[in-house]
């Protein structure tokens, strides 16, 4: 599977970075399922670029360098994408697969990591105002001034709706000689707070995940 087709059906890291903004509900950041290719074998790869496939030269600098400083706590040699074609190198050569590939090959890596969003959707939550939360046996019921002022602030404290943001995410590691896809993991994050925050915690999970699976050292 050549990259420069993978590339064309992806939606960029830009709106990851475009959404980063404080939301009610935490935010997380998850693996929720992976593929590997029977044809993965139990070799380990050792020298890996790593490409944030994105139109937006800080969300690509920032990824790739997450991605490249969980790798090389493994021992593993990194190159960025980025630091191959910068982003005025690919405005005027109009980057490719092609070129991209040809400069890996030349420069002996064996494999190829992408990171990208493939999706994201807003969903609506209804937030509930103070819950009603019985007190020990009645202890308010009391007197009337202790039942009023349990009360009165649920009666004026509604619920109201937040949007939360979520992104759908894929990881894909090529061979770089055959270009075929060796392993495939999809990830969702939730209303996620900054780029960096996003960025450092999908790069962890990511590459403890190739570690597991036997695809790196």
């Amino acid at each position: 599977m050549k990259l420069y087709a993978i590339k064309n059906s992806v939606k960029t890291l830009w709106l990851l970075c475009a959404g980063m903004v404080l939301f009610s509900c935490s935010p997380s950041t998850e693996i929720t399922g992976t593929w590997k290719s029977p044809e993965a074998t139990t070799q380990n790869y050792n020298k890996i670029i790593v490409a944030a496939l994105t139109d937006s030269p800080q969300a690509r600098q920032i990824v790739e360098d997450q991605l490249q400083a969980e790798l090389q706590k493994r021992g593993i040699t990194v190159t960025k994408s980025i630091d191959v074609f910068p982003p005025a190198m690919m405005r005027e050569s109009g980057s490719t697969g092609d070129m991209l590939l040809q400069k890996i090959k030349g420069d002996g890596h064996d494999a190829i990591l992408t990171a990208a969003v493939v999706d994201e959707t807003t969903e609506n939550r209804y937030v509930p105002g103070n819950p009603y939360a019985p007190m020990n046996r009645f202890g308010w019921y009391g007197t009337f001034r202790g039942y009023y002022s349990h009360w009165h602030p649920m009666l004026y404290d509604p619920g109201y709706y937040r949007e939360d943001k979520v992104y759908f995410l894929e990881t894909n590691l090529y061979d770089a000689d055959t270009e075929g896809l060796l392993w495939s993991a999809q990830s969702r994050s939730y209303n996620p707070s900054s780029l960096n925050r996003f960025a450092g915690k999908f790069a962890e999970l990511t590459v403890s995940r190739m570690q597991t699976e036997n695809l790196i050292p």
